[in-house]
């Protein structure tokens, strides 16, 4: 998943602004940042919306480059490393939504330690043999689906859109908690299923990760008020959830 797939990949939407912070809708695809894991790379949120504003932008927080949603800025390091904090201390409230293999049946908590995981490039200054994090994730399930069309060693082809609320955020978190429980995010190349991925390319035209920030609440590091910050599930999830409504087994 190299490329960014909204159709205008340097007009960013803007979902909230102030005159101390910024709020955009990441489209799957962008990296936050210049990264060492794709040095060729030439297309980054921070330098694209530094350009549209025309502000120089501090990202308070970061979001996987497969994964969409509410991403926030800061117009100054210092408001940055506040937003930060709130995030360390876990008082940002995060809702994604996903679609994943398989009948998510219940309401659940997922409470299982991660061990960091070591990108080679990009965690190479990282201090190694860091002991499991503490991380857990709320789930809800929305919606299940049934394909009458045999995926692997399955006779269908089952799906659930999940809510999911993560109070910790470690690298990979929720694609690594679904496949703790054996509901991986559809398109996720790293902990997903092949033959889920390969089935949602070949039957809804879908090939980017299933998952979406679509809500982002926290204290307003300045005027200290509430705010909650929304955005939709990214189009090409929009569309294959839509695509999957005849196929809807909720009642």
């Amino acid at each position: 998943m190299n490329d960014v797939t909204q159709p205008d990949a340097l007009k960013l939407r803007v979902l909230y602004q102030d005159e101390y912070i910024v709020a955009i809708d990441k489209p799957p695809g962008l990296l936050v940042h210049r990264s060492p894991i794709d040095k060729h790379e030439t297309v980054f949120a921070v330098q694209t919306l530094r350009d549209q504003i025309g502000r120089h932008v501090y990202p308070a927080h970061r979001l996987d480059r497969p994964t969409s949603g509410v991403l926030v800025f800061s117009f100054t390091s210092d408001i940055a490393a506040k937003l930060g904090k709130q995030m360390m201390d876990k008082q940002v409230v995060k809702t994604y939504h996903a679609l994943v293999r398989g009948f998510v049946n219940h309401t659940g908590l997922v409470d299982y330690a991660l061990k960091y995981r070591y990108d080679k490039i990009a965690d190479k200054h990282k201090r190694p043999q860091q002991p499991p994090q503490q991380a857990t994730t709320v789930y809800e399930s929305i919606e299940k689906f049934e394909v009458p069309e045999p995926v692997g060693k399955y006779q269908s082809a089952r799906y659930s859109l999940v809510k999911l609320s993560p109070s910790t955020g470690r690298k990979h978190q929720l694609r690594r908690h679904m496949a703790h429980i054996r509901h991986p995010i559809i398109g996720d190349t790293t902990h997903g299923d092949g033959k889920q991925n390969k089935f949602a390319k070949s039957h809804f035209n879908f090939a980017n990760l299933a998952l979406s920030c679509t809500q982002m609440g926290f204290v307003h590091p300045v005027t200290l008020k509430w705010i909650s910050i929304g955005s939709a599930m990214h189009l090409a999830m929009q569309q294959f959830v839509e695509a999957l409504q005849p196929y809807s087994t909720t009642s």
